[in-house]
C-alpha cells in the first residue's frame, strides 16, 4: 500500500502535473527554455541532498530498528511541502522550485526506509514477486489518482470548479492546485496501511556494538564498515554501479518527459493522458516481468527492460508529435515498473538482511545519483545549445553501458556470500 501512497507523488507531482504548473505558471515570464532549466536544477539539487543523507540515515534506522519512523518522518514532511504548492502564483518560480525540491528530497527519503522492509516481509524466493506487485499497486494508485486530477482539470465544470474564458489567474489554476492538495491528503491515507500493520524488524547487534551506544555514533561506524565490506559484497557493488549507470536513463525519461513535451509543443491533455496511460497499462506488465523473472531470472529479465529503453531513447530523439508521444509512453508501460521492481529484488537478495536499511541507504545514493547526472546533462545541453533535444540520445549509452556491466554481476555467488553472513550474525541454532 505504500507503493500505492507514494506513486501519486511520482505521477502527479514529478511527472504530469507539477512539470506543466512549473512551466507555464510558477515560471510564467522566463524564456521556455530557461524555466526548462531551472526546473532541471531544482531536480538535480533534491537527489544530491536526499543522496547525501541516506546512508547515514539507513544505518542510523537499522541500528535503531526506526525505519518506519523514519518512514513516516519524511511522508509527513513530503506531504506538508506537495500541499504548501496550492498557494504558488504566476510567477512563483523560487517557491515552487523550493517546495518541489523538499517533496523530492522527501519521498526519496521515505523509500530508503520502504525498500529496507522489503526483505523483511518478503522469502528470498517471493522478493522477485512482492517487489513487482508492489510496483504494479504503485501503478494503480498513481494512475487512478492522476486520472481524477486529470478530469478535473481538463473539465472543470463536472466537478462545480470555476471554467470558462473570463477566468482570474488563481481561477484558472484552480484545478491544478487542488490536485497537490489531493496529493498530499493521499500520500497521508494510504500510509497508514502500513504504518499499523507492518511490524519493526528487529535490530540486529553485530559484534562490538551493545544496546546502548549512541544511534548516530553506532551508524557512523556501522556505515564504515559496509564501505569496507563492499569488496566482501563484491556482486552487490557491480549491481549498484549497473543500476547506477542505467536507472540514470530510466529516471531522466520519467522526470524530463513532460517538461520536454511541453516545450516541443506537444498538448497538456496528451502528455497527461499519456502519462495516465502508462500508469495502467505498467500494471500487468508489471505482474509479468515478475512472472518472466520467476521463468528466466531477474537480471536476464532487467536484460530485456534495458533493450526496449534503448529503442525508446532513439525515437524519442525523433519525436515530434502527440502520437509519437503516445507511442512512447506505450513502451515505457511495458518496462518501466518490471526493471525498477526487479533491481530492488535483485540487489535485496545479493545484501544480509539485518543490514538492509544501510545497504538500501546505499542504494539510495545510487538510484539518486542516477537521477542526477540525466538531468544535469539537460541543464547543460540546453545551457549550451537552448535546446532540450541534443540531450536525448545520452540516453542510449547509460543503457548500454549499464547492461555490459550488469553482464558482470554474479547472481548465485552474490546471494551465497550474503547467507553466509546472516548465517555468522545469527550463530549457532
Amino acid at each position: 500500500m505504500y507503493d500505492w501512497a507514494n506513486s501519486a507523488v511520482f505521477t502527479v507531482i514529478i511527472t504530469a502535473v507539477f512539470p506543466i504548473f512549473f512551466f507555464r505558471v510558477a515560471g510564467a515570464g522566463l524564456p521556455g527554455h530557461v524555466a526548462t532549466q531551472w526546473f532541471g536544477l531544482a531536480t538535480t539539487l533534491a537527489l544530491i541532498l536526499i543522496a547525501v543523507i541516506s546512508p547515514i540515515l539507513g544505518a542510523v534506522a537499522d541500528y535503531a530498528a526506526a525505519r518506519k519512523r523514519f518512514l513516516a518522518a519524511f511522508m509527513v514532511v513530503g506531504a506538508c511541502a506537495v500541499a504548501g504548492m496550492f498557494l504558488i502564483r504566476h510567477g512563483d518560480w523560487q517557491l515552487a522550485a523550493a517546495l518541489f525540491m523538499l517533496a523530492n528530497i522527501a519521498v526519496g527519503g521515505s523509500l530508503v526506509f520502504y525498500d529496507a522492509l522489503l526483505p523483511h516481509v518478503a522469502r528470498e524466493k517471493e522478493l522477485d514477486r512482492v517487489s513487482t506487485a508492489g510496483y504494479a499497486l504503485g501503478y494503480l494508485g498513481g494512475g487512478l489518482l492522476l486520472a481524477i486530477c486529470l478530469a478535473w482539470i481538463q473539465k472543470p465544470e463536472w466537478f462545480g470548479l470555476p471554467a470558462g474564458p473570463a477566468l482570474s489567474a488563481r481561477q484558472a489554476t484552480l484545478p491544478a492546485r487542488l490536485a497537490f492538495l489531493s496529493v498530499a491528503f493521499w500520500w497521508l491515507l494510504f500510509s497508514i496501511p502500513l504504518l499499523r500493520r507492518v511490524g519493526e524488524p528487529p535490530r540486529a547487534l553485530e559484534a562490538d556494538e551493545t544496546l546502548h551506544q549512541n544511534p548516530v555514533r553506532a551508524a557512523v561506524v556501522r556505515l564504515g564498515e559496509t564501505l569496507r565490506e563492499l569488496r566482501v559484497y563484491r556482486q552487490a557493488f557491480l549491481m549498484l554501479l549497473a543500476f547506477l549507470i542505467y536507472n540514470d536513463g530510466i529516471g531522466t525519461i520519467i522526470r524530463m518527459a513532460t517538461i520536454y513535451g511541453s516545450e516541443i509543443g506537444i498538448g497538456q491533455g496528451t502528455m497527461m493522458g499519456a502519462v495516465v496511460l502508462v500508469q495502467f497499462l505498467g500494471i500487468p506488465f508489471s505482474f509479468l516481468f515478475g512472472a518472466v523473472a520467476g521463468r528466466i531470472g531477474a537480471k536476464r529479465s532487467i536484460f530485456l527492460g534495458l533493450v526496449v529503453y534503448t529503442a525508446i531513447g532513439i525515437l524519442a530523439y525523433r519525436m515530434t508529435s502527440a502520437l509519437h508521444f503516445l507511442i512512447l509512453a506505450g513502451l515505457v508501460a511495458v518496462v518501466q515498473g518490471g526493471t525498477q521492481a526487479l533491481s530492488r529484488s535483485l540487489f535485496a537478495s545479493l545484501v544480509p538482511r539485518y543490514k538492509s536499511g544501510e545497504f538500501f541507504g546505499f542504494f539510495s545514493v545510487f538510484e539518486k545519483f542516477a537521477g542526477i547526472f540525466g538531468p544535469a546533462l539537460f541543464t547543460l545541453a540546453i545551457a549550451f545549445t537552448g535546446s532540450s533535444r541534443s540531450a536525448i540520445l545520452s540516453v542510449v549509452g547509460f543503457f548500454a553501458a549499464g547492461a555490459a556491466l550488469l553482464a558482470l554481476v554474479d547472481v548465485e555467488e552474490g546471494q551465497r556470500v550474503a547467507r553466509a553472513a546472516e548465517a555468522a550474525v545469527a550463530g549457532p541454532g
